[in-house]
């Protein structure tokens, strides 16, 4: 049996990884309301029953900042950043007939926009306090865990734009990508999406911002009900495209379209940022969505997202409108691993 690419909504991913924003990454201009943001989502955590694990560049400033939350349930760890995006370089979790490993890939900065040559070698620390667990070596392909989704049977949810990047890998061709994820993630079904994208983005439409395998049958996606909006042609399209794809089985997905939010600009320059409720964490016991301050809109993600989840999983929101500053959101900040890596890594 081949190792395969762990599903998010698999119910071993009991701990969750944050980076802490400090002054030597673009949060520096707004580190206050940054740090509030993280306390916040560190709190989320906890509260869905989860450890958490912390990648600081100084650990005790982070344990001061964050004394208040349960600190039996926080692991930190003392590894240099340039950022805090860990869900695209930090490890993703594979699966061989029970037996867990890691995938360490490439981290170039999506596309070479920004510095990563600490970022790049978080995972390595991390492994260096695994020394039991295998890990999967695919250094030489550039790959960010936001631009993927898993069902944890083989099928992998990607979209074009990210992955035929020139500045990634510079692929040719979607079987030449497709190739790499089946050596690397042992991909049996790769699924690409064509349209969607949203203003702001700096990863080329990673697909954790625009459509998510809830279940193995089940897609959540973003829809934009505006014909005036910008992304409404687009995301129109992206929706027919999932519409044509179909399960394992044949099926057609379960729909769930996420209303896009009312537009959101940075206050300083004015330009738009991507807000998308489609950016939310899934735990054993709860979903963690980001909300951006829009009752009406808010309310209805977080109503459609308990109608996916529920009952096996409470909805947790997060006002994440400080995140979406630097043009991401609260998966983007977050890494999910196994439980059982914990107790390893602080030994």
């Amino acid at each position: 049996m081949t190792r395969k690419l762990l599903a998010e909504f698999d119910n071993r991913f009991n701990s969750v990884m944050i980076a802490w924003p400090h002054e030597h990454t673009d949060w520096a201009y707004m580190l206050d309301e940054a740090r509030k943001c993280y306390t916040e989502i560190a709190r989320a955590i906890i509260s869905a029953g989860c450890n958490l694990v912390v990648v600081t560049p100084d650990a005790k400033e982070t344990r001061d900042e964050l004394k208040a939350l349960e600190s039996e349930k926080i692991v930190f760890l003392e590894i240099p950043t340039n950022d805090t995006w860990i869900r695209d370089y930090g490890p993703l979790t594979l699966e061989d007939s029970g037996i867990l490993s890691i995938a360490n890939f490439q981290f170039n900065g999506w596309g070479l926009k920004f510095a990563a040559n600490l970022d790049n070698r978080v995972t390595d620390h991390i492994l260096r306090r695994l020394p039991d667990i295998d890990c999967k070596d695919c250094l030489g392909t550039v790959l960010e865990g936001g631009s993927i989704e898993s069902d944890g049977k083989g099928t992998i949810l990607t979209t074009s734009d990210c992955l035929l990047s020139v500045n990634r890998n510079n692929f040719h061709s979607k079987k030449e990508a497709e190739d790499i994820l089946r050596a690397s993630l042992g991909a049996t079904r790769i699924l690409w999406l064509d349209h969607g994208g949203l203003e702001g983005d700096d990863t080329d439409s990673h697909v954790d911002t625009l459509a998510r395998l809830a279940s193995e049958d089940t897609i959540v996606y973003v829809k934009c009900y505006r014909e005036g909006d910008s992304h409404y042609n687009e995301l129109q399209q992206m929706e027919t495209q999932l519409k044509n794809l179909s399960t394992p089985s044949g099926s057609p997905y379960n729909l769930v379209g996420l209303p896009l939010p009312e537009p959101c600009y940075d206050p300083e320059d004015g330009h738009r940022l991507p807000a998308t409720y489609a950016n939310f964490l899934i735990t054993p016991h709860a979903v963690i969505m980001p909300v951006y301050g829009q009752e009406r809109n808010d309310t209805l993600a977080r109503r459609m997202l308990e109608t996916v989840f529920s009952p096996e999983r409470e909805v947790i929101t997060v006002d994440c409108r400080a995140l979406i500053r630097q043009h991401g959101s609260l998966h983007c900040a977050t890494m999910q691993i196994p439980s059982d890596f914990v107790p390893m890594i602080i030994e």
